[in-house]
């Protein structure tokens, strides 16, 4: 029997606000609600922003709106961003220069041409002969003001003790926290029901962290005449919100790994979550990435690769001589590069069977992600096949699900969509095309990145939690910050709607997510709405099975209601557990047949099937 690896809690954090319980969807399609969940999602909003006026007021609402989505940069001041500048300095009018300076700052070697006089036992004076390079402190305006953010005021830090963790890891904590508490069902319970090794989290980020704290520190103390850290090197690995993961908020045991696939690695992990619940292997799967790139010198590097919406080109694209940070993302229209984006998604997954036994939420379930690299290319940066192969093959695996017809008109596809010239012609092209050889004739087309910017690793993450909600509430995000397409986008059965798509909650059978990394790392996702997923599983369990669920259901509900109640509110607690329960080899109880893990309700099986028995 293959397994169905079922959504039964999502949670994190993205710059439309809390992922758990579709509040950061909401806030994107926020003007399509009705009052109470418009209502709600101020409320949520207000709480993670630590805003304490009312949040029914006019002038409450309309700072949460400015104060989230992509919006003009304030985790730094764009106005201020530190560099050094190079000089040489030379004598002026006599044949040295002098100067004092602490003796303790004296470099190790000194310059040739410099001559040391000792003034005290704490000061020497230079006497320098000829020329001296120099570096200055300086600051530089940022070309580059727009950014997907978090909302204004919330720090993910200050939710649980971070102890100088880089913002990537803080993210991490966060999300991961979020998504556990959104399942309405408490570790403990998971862990009674299965054994260390049936749990894994598949998690990292692209970038790695960059921020001070981690390899920004590492790289840059040293020119700025400070040393490196013992935690630099460790924190900036790029697997370390999977192994924070681990050991602070799951006190897993199970399997591990940080898939990378650039603008593709959320779906990655996916596919490695799907793949070993669908065998077996794994029954509770926690699937995330976590990346914080708004940081000055990463904003540098992709601007000079050409990838970044300049203010400067921002502004020409409206005639003006001022840019609309607002209005930064602009997808399959006329647009000039992409916008860093900050955030941290996490998917909980477990089999249907233990899904139904602990009366988990069914939010929809994860069918398949299909991978593909380009062949051979022109450039790492530039286009190929990839993307074209596992479009296709995610259409007909859809397709040998819920057939020809659901394909057809109950189905819609989250683009990829980054706002750049290059993705507006490739990516519409492929799904214009492959749409026509189903036999797609009006095919939705969402592109969330427009509201959140790009996140990078996670970014297949806020194209999930847009699909999710829409199984919730009904509406696909338009693409609201466009008013056209440009002229090289391909658009035969294509939809791109500029406005929010009404429809209702049952209105698709699936939906389909698709990314495109830098260097040829494609995926698309095919993911199955809650009505579509039931169905299934009623074919399969029997209708008693599912009443039995229902019944499980109804206190999992009501735990995590309170959980997003008290998140609401301001009161929900991050899951941060720093030195609890600490196992060491002694602690377990084992034989050659089982290995019994305090706290695991099933013990570790040491008698596997052997794959290769008929040949041994």
């Amino acid at each position: 029997m293959t397994r169905l690896p079922v959504i039964v809690g999502m949670g994190g954090v993205n710059a439309a606000g809390r992922i758990s319980f579709d509040h950061a969807y909401r806030r994107m399609v926020i003007d399509a609600l009705d009052e109470p969940a418009r209502a709600s999602t101020y409320r949520s909003l207000a709480a993670l922003m630590g805003i304490k006026e009312d949040p029914t007021s006019a002038a409450v609402q309309e700072h949460i709106r400015m104060q989230t989505l992509v919006r003009r940069i304030e985790n730094f001041d764009v106005n201020r961003v530190y560099c050094q500048s190079s000089a040489t300095v030379t004598p002026d009018g006599s044949e040295t220069l002098t100067f004092r300076m602490p003796k303790r700052q004296l470099p190790e070697r000194i310059p040739s041409g410099w001559k040391i006089s000792e003034i005290d036992t704490r000061t020497v004076l230079v006497t320098c002969y000829g020329a001296t390079d120099v570096l200055f402190p300086d600051a530089r305006t940022s070309k580059v003001t727009s950014a997907g953010q978090l909302p204004t005021g919330f720090d993910p830090g200050n939710t649980y003790q971070s102890r100088s963790h880089p913002r990537g890891l803080q993210l991490a904590v966060y999300a991961a926290s979020d998504a556990l508490q959104s399942t309405g069902i408490s570790l403990d319970d998971i862990k009674a029901a299965v054994s260390g090794d049936q749990i894994a989290v598949y998690s990292g980020s692209a970038m790695g962290q960059l921020n001070e704290e981690a390899y920004g520190g590492l790289l840059q103390n040293p020119m700025r005449g400070k040393r490196p850290s013992s935690k630099h090197c460790s924190f900036g690995l790029s697997e370390m919100p999977g192994d924070f993961v681990n050991a602070y908020v799951l006190g897993s045991v199970g399997g591990t790994a940080g898939i990378i696939g650039a603008c593709a690695t959320f779906l990655y992990n996916v596919r490695q979550g799907i793949d070993e619940i669908r065998s077996g292997e794994k029954r509770v799967v926690f699937v995330g990435n976590s990346e914080a790139p708004i940081e000055p010198d990463v904003i540098e590097g992709y601007r000079t690769m050409g990838a970044l919406a300049e203010d400067e080109a921002l502004a020409a694209l409206d005639g003006t001589n001022i840019c609309n940070n607002r209005r930064a993302v602009r997808p399959f229209s006329d647009n000039c590069g992409f916008t860093v984006a900050e955030g941290a998604i996490y998917l909980v997954l477990m089999d249907d069977e233990l899904a139904l036994q602990l009366g988990a939420r069914i939010l929809g379930s994860a069918a398949g992600v299909f991978v593909n690299a380009d062949g051979y290319k022109k450039s790492i940066s530039g286009p190929g096949v990839g993307n074209w192969i596992t479009v296709a093959k995610a259409l007909a695996f859809a397709r040998s699900i819920i057939g020809e017809e659901a394909l057809r008109k109950q189905t819609y596809i989250q683009a990829h969509g980054t706002s750049t010239p290059q993705n507006r012609v490739t990516e519409s092209q492929i799904l214009s095309t492959i749409a026509g050889q189903f036999g797609i004739s009006d095919w939705v087309v969402g592109a969330v990145k427009a509201y959140v910017g790009h996140t990078m690793a996670p970014a297949g993450g806020d194209q999930l939690a847009a699909v999710l909600g829409q199984w919730q509430y009904g509406a696909i995000p338009g693409i609201t910050t466009i008013d056209h397409l440009a002229n090289d986008v391909f658009t035969a059965n294509l939809r791109f709607p500029f406005e929010h798509v009404r429809a209702t909650t049952d209105s698709y059978a699936a939906a389909f997510v698709n990314s495109k990394g830098f260097g040829g790392n494609n995926a698309t996702g095919v993911f199955l709405s809650p009505n579509q997923t039931l169905h299934m599983l009623e074919r399969r369990w029997g209708r008693g099975a599912l009443n039995e669920w229902r019944a499980r259901n109804r206190d999992v509900h009501s735990r995590a209601t309170a959980y997003d109640d008290a998140a609401s509110g301001g009161a929900a607690n991050t899951i941060y557990q720093f030195g609890e329960g600490v196992l060491e080899g002694d602690d377990l109880k084992m034989s050659d047949r089982i290995i019994n893990v305090p706290g695991f309700g099933v013990p570790v099986s040491l008698e596997p099937q052997n794959p290769w028995k008929d040949m041994c």
